[in-house]
């Protein structure tokens, strides 16, 4: 039987700081690649003055671009492995013979102050997410249509035409996952991003001062 974990609200903690409040939120982002997501995830991030971003931990090695902290931890096969069998991920996934993993501890320690925590993760991430975290609100971001999503994946210029049509095929499969799956509370059809970011804002706020009113 899969445990679920529950966090206390700030109050609990022996040390309050002065930003700590009662309104913890874990909040998933998913949607196929090429979509739009990431620009949607940061965006909320920073319209929201106590939103957390969750580094996740990775075996793979950093690029030029990567900042570590800040796009990931980058750790080796064996210390995911220990962080794993501890029981220290609330979700992992394994991606082109790479691991990837949402760190326990610190997303729980976020929550505790009142954080809004994102997670920007794939449907079986969520699946995992939602098992441990049943109050953990999922948004999925959808294409206005699937001729969209492979137009946005060639203005990438990213991959040639073989590889982008895989990345379209998984795609394709994602969105249907998601629509499946049952662990999202909210869709969000991306056609202009800035749209999309202030409907997330909207849902995020909306979902807080509904459950302050309970």
């Amino acid at each position: 039987m899969t445990q679920r974990l529950s966090y206390p609200p700030a109050m609990s903690l022996g040390h309050r700081l002065p930003t700590d409040t009662d309104d913890g939120l874990l909040l998933i982002i998913s949607g196929p690649s090429g979509v739009g997501k990431t620009t949607i995830t940061r965006g909320v991030e920073r319209s929201i003055p106590d939103s957390v971003f969750s580094v996740s931990w990775t075996t793979r090695p950093p690029t030029k671009a990567d900042v570590e902290g800040v796009d990931y931890h980058f750790v080796s096969d064996e210390e995911f492995e220990r962080m794993k069998a501890r029981g220290g991920f609330i979700e992992t996934a394994g991606l082109y013979g790479k691991k990837y993993g949402t760190p326990r501890d610190w997303v729980f320690e976020q929550l505790k102050r009142g954080r809004l925590v994102i997670l920007e993760i794939d449907v079986e991430g969520a699946r995992q997410v939602k098992s441990h975290v049943p109050d953990a609100y999922g948004i999925f971001i959808l294409p206005p249509s699937e001729q969209t999503l492979l137009e946005r994946l060639r203005l990438r210029k990213r991959e040639d035409e073989s590889a982008i049509q895989g990345r379209f095929g998984a795609a394709r499969l994602e969105i249907a996952q998601g629509r499946e799956c049952g662990v999202y509370d909210t869709f969000i059809v991306n056609d202009q991003v800035d749209d999309s970011i202030r409907r997330a804002i909207e849902v995020v706020n909306e979902i807080r001062a509904a459950r302050r009113a309970r």
